[in-house]
């Protein structure tokens, strides 16, 4: 029998975009989250939905850049070792996956993963039209030297050879300026770029404040201001969610609190290999003269950053650092996004307020999300976690599975 009452622990995108799921498939759906919807990794998140051209972190390309990742002040990869030996075998297990087959076996997950979500997504979309900002005018990522557009050429055949559709295609420095004319005064710095014109953007924390209240107006029950601190196990099975508010009763739960799920994973006998990798965010008011300020999402391969246009303001978002959960924004970083902004695209804004924002995104070694069951674990508990710097583009087709995990049951 499917349970009836299941408990979403965790208000990101992917506990949001999974409440949505459950609840059109019929279940009774109580959200418990600590913060505000959106308030973790979601909300100053890259902005950019990246559907048809993804390349894991676990690349081959990392031994050759390793030196200079973790050794420059200004490398966009920063590892602070610790005396935690999960940051430890998490960082192993990131660097054995960095190999071609991994890679490939890696690429592919995600791709047929993020096909489900975009489907997902644009039914959400036309059923509930959210004021969120969404936006499909395309990326480009891009690459500045010969050999980085190289390995870049190769990924795309890849993801070619998966079915990979988009209409992506290599472009010249040139062509990227006639698709975003706002890079014109970064022609010089570009090797060439990837151009997928399917790829969409939108603010994720305003999707998640109108997805509880949609839901909530459907009868979703949310539990805010609450933290889940632990659970009473009665055989093989999960009887109730401890938290701040008490115990909570259930007939099956979704685990899905971003970086915070190994502990608790953890705690039920299931190893997570998720790890925080912290990253960073500013969101400026754009210069609406034509020219100054992009339209199409833009990723910076060497620096690490992407640019999205969010209605009136530019995203900025990137960084990834191995620290633990620390959620200091050093100046330094803010610093550094500010001059990337500038440096591809001098006249977009004023930067006179720059909202910075830091957040823990939930990382696997490989890049592959949890989604399921684990061993060892209750039967019915499930996790949804682990989408690193994807969870805004994975969510909606990782709630499917979910779903599809309970009506196994």
């Amino acid at each position: 029998m499917n349970p009836k009452h299941v408990c979403v622990l965790g208000a990101g995108i992917v506990g949001l975009a999974t409440a949505w799921q459950l609840h059109r498939e019929g279940y009774r759906v109580s959200v418990i989250e600590r913060d505000a919807p959106g308030h973790g990794a979601s909300g100053g998140n890259g902005a950019q939905l990246s559907y048809s051209y993804v390349q894991p972190l676990a690349d081959p390309s990392i031994w050759k850049q390793l030196p200079k990742l973790l050794l420059s002040p200004q490398s966009p990869l920063k590892l602070r070792p610790r005396l935690d030996p999960l940051q430890w075998r998490w960082g192993l297990a990131f660097l054995a996956a960095c190999n071609a087959n991994t890679s490939r076996e890696t690429t592919a997950q995600l791709l047929a993963l993020a096909a489900q979500s975009r489907a997902a997504f644009e039914e959400m979309m036309a059923e509930l039209e959210p004021h969120c900002d969404f936006s499909a005018t395309g990326k480009l990522v891009l690459y500045s030297s010969a050999p980085s557009l190289e390995g870049a050429r190769r990924q795309l055949e890849l993801q070619r050879e998966l079915g990979s559709g988009g209409g992506q295609r290599l472009l010249t420095p040139d062509e990227c300026i006639a698709i975003e004319p706002a890079l014109a005064y970064y022609k010089n710095r570009i090797a060439g770029a990837i151009h997928t014109p399917s790829e969409c953007a939108a603010d994720c924390l305003k999707l998640c404040t109108e997805l509880e209240a949609a839901l909530a107006q459907r009868g979703v029950n949310f539990h805010l201001g609450v933290e889940v601190q632990g659970f009473v196990q009665s055989g093989s099975r999960v009887a109730a969610a401890l938290t701040s508010a008490g115990p909570f009763e259930a007939d099956a739960y979704v685990l899905a609190l971003g970086s915070a799920s190994q502990r608790l994973g953890r705690e039920l006998g299931a190893y997570l290999p998720v790890y925080p990798l912290k990253g960073y965010s500013i969101t400026v008011d754009v210069d609406d003269a034509p020219g100054a300020a992009p339209h199409v999402n833009v990723t910076d391969s060497a620096r690490k950053v992407v640019f999205a246009r969010i209605g009136s303001r530019l995203r900025v978002a990137g960084m990834a650092e191995l620290v633990g959960h620390d959620a200091s924004i050093p100046a330094e970083r803010i610093e550094s996004l500010v001059a990337a902004t500038r440096a591809l695209f001098p006249h977009c804004s004023r930067f006179d307020d720059l909202h910075p924002w830091t957040g823990m995104r939930p990382a696997t070694p490989t890049g592959r999300p949890i989604i399921g069951r684990l061993p060892n674990a209750p039967s019915n508990l499930l996790f949804n976690t682990g989408h690193g710097a994807l969870g805004f583009t994975l969510a909606f087709g990782s709630a499917l599975r979910i779903g599809t995990a309970l009506t196994a049951d």
